[in-house]
């Protein structure tokens, strides 16, 4: 069962009892221990939440829904969960998007945070779906344990999701637009610690923000790629393979730089030797060889695990692709006929070239699809977005259903 507590002006409560999906199991569970007050406020107000039940689609907006970009826009409401005392309390639904935090917070001093990306799409019966959660939990439980923060357990984590989609469900673009709900889960020590140790309280919290396609129509023009090679993406045993806030920001520089010389995106190879192809700046590097049909993608310690990439790998496979995980040597760029940096909120980006300078400014450039967006890009592309759309039948099991009473 999922404990529902919306909070109001100066912190009033509305409290009400849903079920849990079916995707995975609803066994009854607490998200910690109940007050008194909470349980009596549960039967009071089971009876007073009479509201008509929402359409996605129909928020007030100040941009026109095929035209949203990617960025911040005000919702309802996110949830928060704190855990404290060794145990996870209980979701609130808050209007107010400030957080007050200590300023001793782990998080602050020490880069106890981690974050997660996901989306929410109406079909066309006007259900809403969210692609793959429980992947994005798994990949969360994973950078608490390296950074040692409490795991949010699966099902707690499709319950927030389930409660935040559906409080802020007319935010979910309508079908046929293009766009989604962006859904960033974020962990964070807000605890005080001054000497490096784990903090005694963490927030949870998930954010939702209406999108549209990240490049208008889906699928951009191929981009141009610069290989970074006076900075480092991550170590070789260091936060690479998990979704640590300070990874980003280690990006920013560089990302700038790149963009200055006039490469929207960076390529970072292998930390240690500088040979090998490791990952774009935020998505993970894919190489499509057609001559041999094959779909090659790193295989590092040091590479995030895409769960857009996952899909995909699946989805190239059931299309007569070899899909090969493995060190992709500098040299074997030349051998691919298209390039896809692939992700949460792009999906796909065609890449047409990838460059490499050397000290003195020369460059070497490898060229893919003569700047076209190649037909196995396409190919997939279509078949993910059919899947996450409804458009296609989702034999994978992938969408998890909101449910919007």
């Amino acid at each position: 069962m999922i404990i529902r507590t919306k909070l109001l002006a100066f912190g009033l409560s509305l409290i009400s009892i849903r079920s849990a999906s079916s995707f995975q199991s609803a066994t009854p569970t607490s998200w910690g221990k109940r007050s008194a007050r909470n349980e009596e406020s549960i039967d009071h107000l089971r009876l007073a939440s009479t509201s008509a039940k929402a359409i996605p689609g129909t928020a007030k907006l100040d941009t026109p829904w095929e035209e949203l970009g990617f960025e911040f826009r005000p919702t309802n409401s996110h949830v928060r969960v704190t855990f404290k005392n060794d145990e996870w309390g209980e979701p609130e639904l808050v209007k107010d998007p400030y957080i007050n935090l200590h300023m001793g917070a782990t998080a602050l001093h020490y880069g106890q945070s981690c974050f997660e990306g996901l989306k929410a799409f109406c079909h066309e019966d006007g259900e809403v779906y969210v692609f793959r959660p429980d992947e994005n939990a798994k990949r969360m439980q994973s950078s608490c344990r390296r950074t040692m923060m409490p795991e949010l357990p699966t099902e707690r984590f499709l319950e927030a999701i389930q409660e935040v989609v559906r409080d802020n469900i007319e935010y979910v673009p309508p079908y046929g637009s293009g766009g989604a709900l962006y859904i960033r889960p974020l962990l964070f020590g807000s605890g005080p610690r001054i000497g490096l140790q784990p903090a005694d309280e963490y927030t949870f919290l998930i954010m939702v923000i209406p999108v549209g396609d990240y490049y208008k129509g889906g699928l951009s023009s191929p981009v141009d790629a610069l290989i970074i090679e006076d900075f480092d993406r991550a170590a070789p045993q260091g936060v690479g393979a998990v979704k640590v806030a300070g990874n980003y920001a280690a990006d920013l520089l560089p990302n700038m730089l790149s963009k200055k010389k006039g490469y929207p995106i960076g390529l970072y190879l292998d930390s240690k030797t500088q040979t090998v192809v490791e990952e774009f700046s935020t998505s993970n590097f894919v190489g499509i060889d057609n001559s041999q049909k094959k779909y090659v993608t790193p295989m590092s310690p040091s590479v995030l695990p895409s769960i857009t990439n996952k899909s995909l790998m699946t989805i190239a496979e059931d299309e007569g692709l070899a899909v090969e995980t493995r060190d992709i040597p500098v040299d074997e760029l030349k051998s691919f006929d298209e390039v896809l940096a692939v992700g949460t909120a792009v999906v796909v980006t065609p890449v047409g070239s990838i460059t490499r300078l050397d000290d003195e400014g020369s460059e070497s450039t490898y060229e893919f699809g003569e700047k076209q967006i190649g037909d196995t890009t396409k190919r997939l592309y279509r078949k993910v977005r059919a899947i996450q759309n409804g458009e296609e039948e989702d034999k994978y099991g992938w969408n998890y259903k909101i449910i919007n009473e």
